[in-house]
């Protein structure tokens, strides 16, 4: 998919708006997804969190105990920007680093956890960024990543079809001002592997004890797996 080249750029584009929509065309059930999320995670206490953006799962692990502390990587400098006002709102301490999750610049094994909101489908090699987040986490530590899924109810998928190409990337292009972004974000969900399918990618990148929780329908989905 050609925006997953510049998906920094896009991300970019639309990041003074990003929470507002996130929050307003999902009804805040995001907020719901994240807190399940958290929930899912073990206490940890050094968490990388990829694909970081604007910092609500951070915020959330933070304020929940579930890290001591969070480093943050992510192509959109706009994004982080936002993420790290958020947190110096809350007086949390957060490491943002701008970079590619493909070839992250950490040493093996570095952290005690690792995770992932909306940001594997955005990955223009998922695999190689599943195999980096096995690389540096550390043997026994969990990965846990929130991502969209496709819903298989016939019923559900239809209405869900109709929300995301014709009323979702209305609503953001007005707001947004942004003509291909949340076009974009429809696609790259219909494009994206989803439950067992997701589950053998995280099989190949060297994880196991693999399990995923769908949410809301399967409109989303939680995925956790174990570096052994």
């Amino acid at each position: 998919m050609e925006e997953k080249q510049h998906i920094g750029q896009l991300f970019d584009r639309i990041a003074r708006t990003y929470d507002g929509l996130n929050h307003g065309l999902s009804l805040n059930i995001d907020r719901a997804w994240r807190r399940k999320t958290v929930e899912m995670m073990p206490p940890a206490q050094h968490v990388l969190d990829v694909a970081i953006g604007t910092a609500d799962l951070t915020i959330e692990m933070l304020r929940r105990g579930k890290a001591e502390q969070v480093t943050g990587i992510d192509l959109s400098e706009q994004m982080m920007q936002i993420g790290f006002r958020k947190c110096a709102r809350y007086s949390l301490l957060v490491n943002f680093v701008h970079g590619d999750a493909r070839k992250m610049p950490f040493e093996d094994d570095s952290f005690d956890g690792v995770t992932c909101a909306f940001g594997c489908r955005n990955f223009s090699d998922p695999d190689a960024g599943l195999r980096e987040m096995h690389r540096v986490l550390k043997p026994g530590g969990q990965v846990t990543i929130l991502e969209f899924s496709y819903p298989t109810n016939r019923l559900v998928r239809a209405l869900y079809d109709i929300y995301f190409t014709r009323v979702l990337p209305l609503i953001g292009r007005m707001v947004s001002h942004d003509k291909t972004a949340y076009t974009y974000l429809n696609r790259s969900v219909k494009s994206f592997c989803w439950g067992e399918a997701f589950i053998q990618h995280l099989h190949d990148a060297g994880f196991r004890d693999e399990h995923f929780t769908p949410l809301t329908f399967g409109i989303a989905t939680i995925y956790t797996a174990v570096k052994k």
